[in-house]
Order: structure tokens, then sequence, then C-alpha cells
């Protein structure tokens, strides 16, 4: 996967435009102090990460479509292979849930801005 890929900045915490500066400011969904501390300016190309006030709102709709696609894949894989242990679906799906919202949530906000910004060519990165 090429750095200069809307596809790498989203899954390596990566500025769409440059992809080499960081977009969170910790690297660690898990962080609770920070982990949804974001940079306002990409470090490496000042590329702005806030685009207007509210821009982030549509990553709610990113973050529901990723909670689904995952409960999804989650329910076939109970069903084809745990078919007899289905109870334990519903009894874990809401911890799961849960634990990757930090994830989900960091991840919808990247994949909603790389929607908007196109990546540069190398001359940025060089």
């Amino acid at each position: 996967m090429s750095r200069h890929s809307k596809l790498y900045s989203v899954f390596f915490n990566k500025c769409p435009r440059c992809g080499i500066g960081d977009f969170f400011v910790t690297k660690n969904a898990y962080n609770l102090k920070n982990f949804d501390k974001m940079h306002k300016r990409c470090p490496h190309c000042n590329e702005n990460l806030v685009p207007e006030p509210g821009f982030y709102q549509g990553a709610l709709y990113m973050s529901y479509s990723f909670y689904v696609a995952f409960m999804v894949i989650y329910f076939l894989i109970f069903v084809n292979f745990f078919e007899k242990y289905i109870d334990y679906f519903l009894i874990s799906i809401i911890p799961i849930l849960i634990i990757l919202t930090p994830y989900f949530y960091r991840l919808a906000r990247r994949a909603w801005l790389a929607l908007f910004i196109k990546p540069s060519s190398n001359e940025l990165s060089s």
C-alpha cells in the first residue's frame, strides 16, 4: 500500500494529503487522556485537518457503518462456525463494541476527511 493512498492514511493515522504527518496526536486509540485529540493542521504539510466547524458530524455516519459491518461479519462467523454457541454472540457483542469504540471513532474521522482531500504527488514528501 502506497504512502500516497487514501487507505494508507486511514489505516495508519496519517494525513490524507501527504501521508507522512500524524492525524491524531497519539498513535494509541486507547490512551484515555488523548484518544480524541487531533492536530488542527498536519505537522508535515500544514494541511488543514479541521476544515470547518461541524465537519466531522459526517464521521458519525461512517462510524455507524463500521459498527454495522463489524456486527454483520461477527454474526456471520458465529452462525457459520459456532452455531451451538449463538447465545455467546448476544453476550459478547456489547462489550466488544464498547472496546472498539475509540478505534472506530478515530477510523471514522480519518476516513471522512480522506473522502474530501486528494493525496498529493511526491513533491511534498520527498
